[in-house]
């Protein structure tokens, strides 16, 4: 989905990155002359290596465990960089199929504030401690057009943050983007509305694809044009959940920026101090929520 910037005739033949053949680069190995863009190379005391030539060990550079492959967050380059993506993807489609063999599933599993409606006391619902909706909900889907749309966003995001990124800090990403758009809808919808499906965790990865997007000096307008029409659609439909689609698009930029602009000295102190103080605020609007509900 992602596109690449209009390049000068100049530019055009510029081999690409051997491991990603889509991005043009004129920098190459200093071991086996590989083509390696900025992603992939790993700085050694004589020009950049590529990821395999570090991980052999051979030539004069640094031994594989002086300078592992890093992303560009400072993830680790693994063989399978889609791997949690696909996984992700595994979890929702099981789901998905559990709830159409056992429909009452779904009410189970989705976000609900508090039911039944007052003057009546909830006996279930978020307000009611049961927090796990916040999470399974982020994996349930009713509707074959909405879990379809829903994964190949998954699937077109995901695979290539989840490389850029590094596994962990892909997962956190998407993680606390889903709860962030599940305590935005609990605290602003009303209490008796049912709400799931994964679009507050892609919103997120809408957020922090953009961040990285300009990090790299790529063209953001594929992915701006993408997400207009996304919002387009969030706030013409009345049956989306615009709290959810905003909250996970505010905490994807949020935690985004700070996965790929953090200084390399603080690194992970800066990515996950980022998403923990995102998490701060997600357990300040459900306190705050569930007070006004009981």
């Amino acid at each position: 989905m992602n596109q690449e910037a209009g390049t000068s005739p100049e530019a055009q033949n510029l081999p690409g990155c051997y491991r990603h053949p889509d991005r043009e680069t004129g920098i190459r190995c200093t071991r086996c002359e590989r083509p390696i863009c900025p992603e992939c190379m790993v700085s050694a005391s004589v020009g950049f290596h590529c990821p395999e030539c570090v991980r052999d060990g051979g030539g004069s550079g640094p031994a594989p465990a002086a300078a592992r492959p890093r992303t560009i967050a400072g993830g680790t380059v693994t063989a399978d960089p889609r791997l949690f993506t696909k996984i992700l993807i595994g979890i929702n489609v099981a789901v998905f199929i559990a709830i159409q063999a056992k429909e009452s599933l779904a009410t189970d599993l989705s976000l609900i504030g508090a039911w039944p409606p007052a003057p009546f006391t909830p006996t279930e619902g978020v307000a009611d401690g049961q927090y796990y909706r916040l999470v399974t909900s982020m994996f349930a889907h009713q509707e074959i057009w909405h879990i379809g749309f829903n994964m190949l966003s998954l699937w077109w995001l995901g695979g290539p943050l989840e490389a850029a990124l590094g596994r962990a800090r892909y997962l956190a990403v998407y993680f606390v983007s889903g709860l962030a758009g599940g305590a935005l809808a609990y605290l602003l919808a009303s209490p008796v509305t049912q709400t799931l499906g994964a679009s507050g965790a892609i919103f997120g990865l809408f957020g922090a694809t953009a961040v990285l997007m300009r990090r790299l000096n790529y063209d953001l307008r594929p992915i701006i044009a993408l997400l207009v029409i996304n919002l387009i659609f969030t706030f013409g439909w009345s049956s989306i959940s615009w709290q959810a689609h905003i909250g996970g698009l505010v905490a994807g930029l949020v935690t985004g920026y700070g996965m790929v602009h953090a200084p390399r000295e603080r690194r992970a102190l800066v990515q996950y101090g980022t998403c923990a103080l995102v998490l701060l605020v997600v357990v300040v609007m459900i306190v705050i929520r569930t007070a006004q509900l009981t």
